[in-house]
């Protein structure tokens, strides 16, 4: 089933002072409407022949897992861009989000530079930070991040001159206590 724009808004806005498992939009684009979850389609693409798909290692997890397509040795305090030898076509209206998987980030291992945008064609590649005073291997097949798929709003963005006053204000930075 295929909605405009506009369609798609009048959608959303019906549903959304519902429960937040139920708001969900067709668009366009591939997403469908489903009783328990938003489905996306997302087409990937080998660039190199031993790349691994992404895939979720259980069936309703948040993030697709994300592998390594080369065997490198992160020296502590390194920062490196990793291949995956995957390229993607996400549907207009829709990001990859990158974020570390627990098991990598508790061995002192942080991914940067999280943002993939739907045009982008070309090779996702994973930045790596090594926080440890240790070595971490890496090894090809090897997962090493996730990737969480978000619908994107775009703003309408306004230069002002002033803002409006909240409770809140400036407070920043701890300002509300830790």
């Amino acid at each position: 089933m295929k909605n405009s724009n506009a369609q798609n808004a009048t959608a959303w806005n019906s549903t959304k002072n519902q429960d937040a498992t139920t708001q969900y939009a067709t668009d366009a684009d591939g997403a469908k409407e489903n009783a328990d979850k938003m489905e996306v389609e997302i087409k990937f693409k080998k660039l190199k022949e031993d790349a691994t798909i992404p895939k979720y290692a259980h069936e309703g997890d948040a993030g697709l897992d994300i592998f390594s397509n080369e065997e490198l040795k992160l020296q502590p305090g390194e920062r490196k861009l990793i291949s995956t030898g995957i390229a993607a076509e996400l549907p207009r209206g829709y990001a990859v989000l990158i974020w570390d998987k627990s098991g990598v980030a508790n061995s002192g291992i942080k991914t940067m530079g999280g943002v993939i945008d739907c045009h982008y064609r070309g090779e996702y590649k994973i930045i790596m930070y090594n926080t440890s005073s240790e070595i971490y291997e890496i090894k090809k097949g090897q997962k090493i991040a996730q990737a969480l798929i978000q619908p994107v709003v775009s703003a309408k963005v306004i230069e002002a001159q002033e803002l409006s006053d909240t409770e809140r204000g400036e407070g920043g930075f701890g300002s509300t206590g830790l």
